[in-house]
C-alpha cells in the first residue's frame, strides 16, 4: 500500500513538472509542419422554433478578413451592439457563429468606425457557449441606451471550424453577408500547371461543410478574380484559354457551392466580400449554362516561375518609389517612400488596408493581410513624407493616392507598416529545427534530392554565422535569428539525418530560402562533419536595429594635434596608424575627430553576443570591452582605396538618452550590464580615446569618410542596410570639412552618386 501511494505521489510531481514545462514555451506558438491539436468539428446548430433569426457580419475599416465591427441583422435591418458589459464570452460565440474557431479579443468604442442603423443588442451575458448570439441574455432585442461611439468589436482567430457549413436562416437578405467558409484554394488544373510553384492559374474552390466546391462563373467579375490573386499573394490578374477549361469541365462533372461572389475588387480575402445570390439550378445542376470559375494571376518579379514571366508588360518599374524595410520575411517591414531623391517614412494617421495593399501590390505582392501602425516594424530616419494617406485601392503606386502633404506633429513612432499576402513557395517544407527546447530553436536539418528520393541531412557549420542563421529563420516564418551555433552537440536532432547534405553555405540574407545561398552543391566538403558539430540556429521574432545619427557626425568633426605620450592607452589598443609605433613620445599625430550618436530603432534591445564573463578587461583604460569592433571607420579615396582607418571597441555600451517616456536600463559603470534599450541611444564623445581616425599620413585631397556599425554581423539586426554611414572629405592639410552625410540607402541611387557640393561645411581646426 506504501509502494502504491508513493508511485502515485511521483506520479503526480511528475505531471505538474511536465505542466511546468510544456507551459515555459507554450506561449512561443509551433511553426508550420507541426501538429496542431485536436480541433471541434462543426455541427451545425438546432435552434428552437422561438429562436429570434439573425446574421452577424464583421465590417469597419483598417482590419483584417476575422476582425471588425459585429453588425447584426435583425428584422430587416443592419445593427450593431453596444460594448456595455461585452466581454471575450460574448465574442467568443460570435466568432463561433461566424465560423471562426475561437476569439482572440474584443475592443470596444468603435474601434472599427461607428455603425448605422439600431443598436440590437445591450448588455449581453454570454456564457461563451450558446450557439448563436440571440440566445445569450441582454436588455432584450432592440432594447438600448447607447450611441454608435461605444459599438464593439471582435478579433477572432485565422483558423476556420472544421466542417463549417455556411446556413443562412435569413435567405432574403443573403447578399449582404460576408462570405463564410472553411478555406479557399486555386487548385492547378492543366498538366502545365500542376508542377508550377507557385500555383498561378487554375479552378477557384472554396471549402464548404468539409468538402472542396467549385463556384459558378455565371456571375463571376474581373474584380473578383483580382481578390483570389491578391489574397494568394499576386498582384494582378490576366486572361487564360476557356475553350481548354470548358473541355475539361465537360469531361469531369463539377460540384459546384450553392452561392455567387460579389467582391468589389478592393477587398483583401474573400472573406470580405459579399455573398451573392443563391445560383439557380437546372436539371439538379447549379451553373446552367456556366462552367467553373478559373483565375490567372500574374506573379511578382521575384516569384515567377521563370525570371520576368507575365510581369514585364504589367509591373515592371524603371525606378522604384517605395521599399519595405525592417520586416523579418519577404513581404513585410516599414513603408518607405522616395521623394526628391531621399528616403522617408508615412505617418500612420488613417492608414488602412486599401492603402497598405496599393503599397503590396506596387511591389509585386498581393493584398495586404494587415496594415500596421506605431512604428511596429521598427522606426524610420530621415524625413516623414506622406500623412493622412487615402487611396482607393486601385492605384498603382501609393505616390498616386491622396495625402496631406504637411506631417506637422508625425513622429517616427508613428510610422506606418505592411504585411502582404506573398504566394506559397513551400520553402518552409524543405527545411526544419530539431533538438532545440522550443520550436525556435534547433539543429537545421534541410530536405535534398539524392538517387531520386528525398533525404533529410545536416548543413555543415563551417563558415556558419548569423547571415546564414537569417534566412533559415525567414523560411521557416519564425522571424530574425537571435543566434547562429556552430557546435550543436546540445540538440539531438534526428539520428537519421546526421549525415551532411550541404556545405559552404554563404548568404546575403535576403535570400527566401536557403538553398539560394552560394554553397558546394553535390561537391560536399566539411572536415569536422555533421551530427554535433552540424549548423544550428535559435530564431525571435524581434530584433534590435542600430542607426547612426549623421547629422551628428558632420556638426562635431574637427582636426587634432595630440602628442604621442597622451596616445598612450590608445596605442596599447591599437587605435592609432600602423606608422605610430616608430614615432617619438615628444611627436604628434594628427586626429580627425567627431561624436557617434547610436540609436536603436528596432523591437527588441541590442546587447553584446558575448556573455558577462567573456567581456575583456582593459587595464590601460580600466574598462571593459563587451565587443571588440563595435563599429569601423575608413576614410577612402575617390575610387575605394583605404588610406586610414580606425576602429572602436563597445567598451562601454549603454543608454546615454532616451525617448520620452522610456526609461534607461543599461549603464555599464561598476560592472554592470552593456546594451542599447528600444528607444534609446548611446553617444561616443568626440573627445574620448579612439573616437578617430588617425589621418597623420594622409595627403590633402577629396576622400570619402565611413563609419560601419557591427561591422561583423556578431549581433543580429532587423535592418543592416542602414548600418553604413557615409560622408564627403575635404582635407587641405591645415583644415577638414565634413558634408553631405548620410546613411547609406536614404538617398535614391542617383543622388548617392553626384555627392553635389559643400553644404553645411563644417570648418574648424583646433
Amino acid at each position: 500500500m506504501l509502494t502504491s501511494q508513493k508511485l502515485s505521489y511521483c506520479t503526480g510531481i511528475l505531471l505538474v513538472v511536465l505542466k511546468l514545462a510544456h507551459t515555459q514555451y507554450e506561449h512561443l506558438g509551433y511553426p508550420p509542419g507541426y501538429p496542431d491539436h485536436e480541433q471541434e468539428q462543426y455541427t451545425p446548430p438546432v435552434l428552437a422554433p422561438d429562436t429570434p433569426r439573425i446574421q452577424l457580419r464583421l465590417a469597419g475599416q483598417k482590419r483584417k478578413h476575422n476582425e471588425g465591427r459585429v453588425e447584426v441583422y435583425y428584422n430587416g435591418t443592419w445593427g450593431t451592439i453596444c460594448d456595455d458589459d461585452f466581454n471575450i464570452h460574448s465574442a467568443q460565440v460570435v466568432c463561433k457563429e461566424l465560423g471562426y474557431q475561437e476569439a482572440v479579443s474584443w475592443v470596444p468604442s468603435s474601434k472599427y468606425g461607428k455603425g448605422e442603423g439600431p443598436i440590437w443588442f445591450d448588455n449581453l451575458q454570454c456564457t461563451g457557449k450558446e450557439r448563436t448570439l440571440a440566445l445569450c441574455p441582454s436588455n432584450g432585442i432592440g432594447v438600448s441606451d447607447c450611441k454608435h461611439t461605444e459599438d464593439v468589436g471582435v478579433v477572432c482567430s485565422d483558423k476556420r471550424i472544421p466542417g463549417f457549413k455556411f446556413v443562412n436562416t435569413l435567405p432574403n437578405h443573403v447578399e449582404n453577408l460576408d462570405i463564410h467558409v472553411e478555406d479557399v484554394r486555386i487548385r492547378a488544373i492543366l498538366s502545365s500547371y500542376r508542377k508550377r510553384i507557385p500555383v498561378t492559374e487554375g479552378y477557384v474552390e472554396v471549402k464548404d461543410g468539409g468538402k472542396w466546391k467549385q463556384i459558378c462563373n455565371t456571375e463571376w467579375s474581373q474584380f473578383n478574380s483580382r481578390v483570389i490573386c491578391g489574397m494568394f499573394g499576386f498582384p494582378g490578374e490576366r486572361n487564360f484559354n476557356t475553350r481548354v477549361y470548358k473541355m475539361f469541365a465537360r469531361r469531369k462533372k463539377p460540384t459546384y457551392w450553392d452561392f455567387s461572389v460579389n467582391c468589389t475588387g478592393i477587398e483583401a480575402h474573400l472573406s470580405s466580400c459579399k455573398l451573392g445570390q443563391i445560383v439557380a439550378r437546372k436539371s439538379n445542376e447549379t451553373c446552367a449554362g456556366g462552367m467553373p470559375v478559373v483565375v490567372s494571376c500574374v506573379p511578382g518579379r521575384a516569384f515567377a516561375p521563370t525570371p520576368m514571366t507575365g510581369y514585364r508588360k504589367a509591373f515592371r518599374q524603371e525606378q522604384p518609389l517605395v521599399r519595405l524595410r525592417g520586416g523579418a520575411i519577404v513581404g513585410e517591414g516599414r513603408v518607405e517612400v522616395l521623394k526628391n531623391g531621399e528616403w522617408g517614412t508615412i505617418c500612420d494617421d488613417h492608414w488602412n488596408l486599401l492603402s497598405a495593399t496599393v503599397v503590396c501590390r506596387e511591389l509585386g505582392f498581393g493584398s495586404a493581410k494587415e496594415a500596421l501602425s506605431g512604428g511596429q516594424l521598427g522606426q524610420g530616419m530621415g524625413p516623414v513624407h506622406m500623412n493622412e494617406v487615402k487611396c482607393s485601392g486601385f492605384e498603382k503606386s501609393i505616390t498616386e493616392c491622396s495625402f496631406n502633404k504637411e506631417a506637422l506633429g508625425c513622429s517616427h513612432e508613428e510610422d506606418a507598416a505592411v504585411r502582404c499576402n506573398v504566394p506559397a513557395m513551400g520553402f518552409e517544407q524543405r527545411l526544419r529545427l530539431r533538438g532545440g527546447r522550443s520550436p525556435f530553436e534547433g539543429r537545421v536539418e534541410v530536405l535534398v534530392e539524392r538517387n531520386g528520393s528525398s533525404v533529410w541531412g545536416t548543413v555543415c557549420s563551417e563558415g556558419w554565422g548569423t547571415m546564414e542563421a537569417m534566412v533559415v529563420c525567414r523560411q521557416l516564418g519564425l522571424g530574425f535569428a537571435r543566434s547562429a551555433f556552430q557546435e550543436t552537440w546540445h540538440w539531438p536532432g534526428e539520428v537519421s539525418a546526421d549525415n551532411v547534405v550541404m556545405s559552404g553555405v554563404r548568404c546575403s540574407g535576403t535570400e527566401m530560402s536557403l538553398s539560394h545561398c552560394l554553397h558546394h552543391g553535390a561537391h560536399l566538403s566539411c572536415p569536422r562533419g555533421g551530427g554535433s558539430y552540424a549548423a544550428g540556429v535559435s530564431c525571435s521574432e524581434t530584433a534590435p536595429d542600430l542607426v547612426l545619427n549623421p547629422e551628428v557626425v558632420q556638426q562635431t568633426t574637427y582636426m587634432e594635434d595630440r602628442p604621442m605620450f597622451m596616445l598612450q592607452c590608445a596605442y596599447e589598443e591599437n587605435c592609432l596608424a600602423s606608422t605610430s609605433h616608430k614615432a617619438p613620445a615628444n611627436s604628434y599625430r594628427r586626429l580627425l575627430r567627431f561624436s557617434s550618436q547610436i540609436h536603436n530603432n528596432g523591437q527588441s534591445d541590442f546587447q553584446p553576443k558575448a556573455a558577462k564573463h567573456l567581456w575583456v578587461w582593459h587595464d590601460c583604460h580600466r574598462h571593459y570591452h563587451s565587443m571588440e569592433v563595435f563599429t569601423t571607420y575608413d576614410l577612402l579615396s575617390l575610387n575605394g582605396t583605404k588610406v586610414a582607418e580606425g576602429h572602436k571597441a563597445s567598451f562601454c555600451l549603454e543608454d546615454s538618452e532616451c525617448d520620452e517616456g522610456i526609461e534607461k536600463k543599461y549603464e555599464c559603470a561598476n560592472f554592470g550590464e552593456q546594451g542599447i534599450t528600444v528607444g534609446c541611444w548611446d553617444t561616443y564623445r568626440h573627445d574620448i580615446d579612439c573616437q578617430w581616425v588617425d589621418i597623420t599620413d594622409v595627403k590633402p585631397g577629396d576622400y570619402i569618410f565611413q563609419i560601419v556599425i557591427n561591422p561583423n554581423y556578431e549581433v543580429p539586426e532587423s535592418d543592416y542596410t542602414n548600418n553604413f554611414t557615409k560622408c564627403r572629405f575635404r582635407y587641405d592639410g591645415h583644415r577638414v570639412w565634413m558634408y553631405n552625410c548620410h546613411n547609406d540607402g536614404s538617398l535614391s541611387s542617383e543622388t548617392e552618386m553626384t555627392f553635389p557640393g559643400l553644404l553645411n561645411n563644417q570648418v574648424t581646426h583646433r
